[in-house]
C-alpha cells in the first residue's frame, strides 16, 4: 500500500527549478531510501510532502490527502527535517509537551519517548546546550510522538555515535516491521544499504531510479566475476565469444563482465577447463550510486592535491 503518492511534483524559484517532474510512490512496510547528490532536490521534496513549501505543479498525497488536509497530521506523520527545530531555552521535556498539547497527546507520552530515545536523564536540560547527537534524538522523540503510520527522517544518524547509529537503524527496520512507511533522507551509503529496502534517487529534481537496493546494485557496471584457472587464454577466448568481456587482472586474475558466473561455470565444465576460483564482486551501493549519478552532481572537488594553488589573498 503506498502512503506517500507523488505525481508530476515540480517546484520552480524563478528561473530554477529545484524539482523537475517528479513522481514516486513510499509503500507500508517498507524503508525507502531517499538518495541523490547535494542540491538534487531531495528537501524540497520533503518539504513539499508536509505542505512547508507548495509545488508549482503536481501533487503528493498521504493516504490519499495532501499534507494539510489531515485533521490531526501529528497521528499520521512524524518528520525530522532540522534537529535544530525547537526554542533552544526549553528544556526537552517542555519541548515536547508544548507539542504534544497543541496536537491532543497527553503528558504521559511525553515520557514514553523520552526513555524510548534515551534523553530521560537530560530531559530538563536546555534543549539549546544539548549536542547535535541528542538533538537528533529529541528531533526523533518529537516525530514519534503521535505514534505515526509514516515516519520521514532527513540525515537522522547526523551528529550520533556509533552506539547511536546502529539504535536508529534498527528503530527504521523495527518501525518498518510494524508495517509502517520510512521515508529517510541520506548521504550514507552504508548506512543505506543496511538499512533500506527501496530507493528512490533523484538528480537535478529529476527521477533517476525508484527500485529496490539490490535491483539498483545489480544494475552497476562494477559488479563482475573473478575467475582463475590455468587456461586462461583459452577461457578467455571462449568468454569472447559467448558475449563475455574478459580482462587480466595484474594478479593473472581473469576479470569478467556481460556473463553470469554461472554462464562461465557452465561454459568451462562443457569444454573441461578446471576453475581454480569463480567469485561475483557485487558493487557497493555507494559505487552503484556514483556511477548513476556522476551526471547530475552539480559541484566537483578536485583531486589533484599537489596541483592546488590559491589567490593571492585568498
Amino acid at each position: 500500500m503506498a502512503i506517500i503518492e507523488a505525481h508530476g511534483l515540480t517546484k520552480r524559484y524563478g528561473p530554477t527549478v529545484a524539482v523537475d517532474d517528479l513522481s514516486f510512490e513510499v509503500k507500508a512496510g517498507q524503508v525507502t531510501g531517499f538518495l541523490g547528490p547535494n542540491g538534487a532536490g531531495k528537501s524540497t521534496t520533503l518539504r513539499m510532502i508536509l505542505g512547508i513549501d507548495n509545488p508549482t505543479s503536481g501533487s503528493v498525497l498521504i493516504d490519499g490527502r495532501p499534507y494539510g488536509q489531515h485533521r490531526r497530521p501529528l497521528f499520521e506523520v512524524g518528520a525530522l527535517l532540522d534537529a535544530n527545530a525547537f526554542h533552544g531555552g526549553r528544556s526537552a521535556r517542555n519541548h515536547l509537551l508544548c507539542l504534544a498539547q497543541s496536537n491532543g497527546i497527553g503528558a504521559g507520552r511525553v515520557g514514553e519517548v523520552l526513555e524510548f530515545v534515551g534523553l530521560t536523564d537530560v530531559a530538563n536540560r536546555r534543549a539549546g546546550g544539548l549536542s547535535l547527537g541528542m538533538g537528533q534524538r529529541l528531533g526523533i522523540a518529537a516525530a514519534l510522538l503521535g505514534d505515526p503510520g509514516l515516519l520521514l527522517f532527513d540525515e537522522p544518524v547526523n551528529g550520533l555515535d556509533p552506539e547511536g547509529i546502529v539504535w536508529i537503524r534498527t528503530l527504521m527496520r523495527s518501525l518498518a516491521n510494524e508495517g509502517r512507511a520510512v521515508f529517510v533522507s541520506s548521504h550514507l551509503m552504508g548506512e543505506m544499504a543496511l538499512t533500506a529496502d527501496h530507493l528512490v534517487v533523484i538528480g537535478k529534481g529529476r527521477l533517476i531510479a525508484a527500485t529496490s537496493v539490490d535491483e539498483f546494485v545489480h544494475a552497476s557496471s562494477h559488479n563482475f566475476v573473478r575467475v582463475r584457472t590455468s587456461e586462461a587464454s583459452r577461457l578467455m577466448a571462449l568468454l569472447q565469444a559467448h558475449g563475455g568481456d574478459p580482462r587480466t587482472e595484474p594478479d593473472g586474475a581473469m576479470h569478467v563482465t556481460g556473463m553470469e558466473s554461472a554462464a562461465i561455470g557452465d561454459l568451462a565444465a562443457a569444454h573441461g577447463i578446471a576453475l581454480h576460483e569463480l567469485s561475483p564482486q557485487t558493487a557497493s551501493l555507494e559505487e552503484a550510486f556514483m556511477e548513476l549519478t556522476k551526471g547530475s552532481v552539480e559541484y566537483h572537488g578536485g583531486t589533484n592535491g599537489a596541483g592546488l594553488t590559491l589567490a593571492k589573498g585568498a
